[in-house]
């Protein structure tokens, strides 16, 4: 598993894209799997700071309670329409997955700035996919930037 700094010193050009995708706007859907396996959708905030993938919850949210039985976590950035008239320029998304691990450490916490006066969940990210998807200048292929921990990085074209 890697830290998002990791990722920027392997594949530096697709990491600043990604990071900028993500930076598009605040909320990112994430997923997580419930006590019988099946997926749970929710709406998240991401931080990336310090080198590291963040997310935050109100104390006893059920994406917490998920990820603290199963750390398994995915994140999706919100994607722009496209425009149908020039594909071309449709921004992409990102997609990342990997191990959530509560942070419990208190200076750790006073960092993240949670809520004031309340208690609320902290998670670092350990990154084990980062997918970016768009589509070519000219609008005839979708490019998928792909790096799996363990295999690296790679790219697909789709017609």
């Amino acid at each position: 598993m890697a830290s998002w700094q990791e990722i920027e010193k392997e594949i530096p050009e697709p990491a600043a894209r990604a990071l900028a995708i993500m930076g598009r706007s605040r909320h990112k859907t994430m997923a997580t799997l419930r006590a019988d396996g099946s997926p749970r959708i929710s709406g998240t905030e991401v931080e990336f700071r310090d080198g590291e993938v963040w997310i935050g919850s109100m104390l006893g949210a059920v994406k917490a309670l998920d990820l603290r039985r199963d750390p398994r976590v995915a994140i999706h950035s919100a994607s722009d329409e496209p425009d149908e008239a020039s594909p071309g320029a449709w921004g992409g998304d990102v997609k990342l997955a990997g191990r959530a691990v509560e942070v419990l450490d208190p200076a750790a916490r006073r960092a993240h700035g949670g809520p004031p006066g309340q208690d609320f969940h902290l998670f670092r990210i350990d990154v084990t996919e980062v997918v970016l998807t768009r589509v070519d200048e000219a609008g005839e292929h979708l490019i998928v930037e792909m790096w799996h921990e363990g295999s690296g990085y790679r790219v697909v074209h789709r017609r």
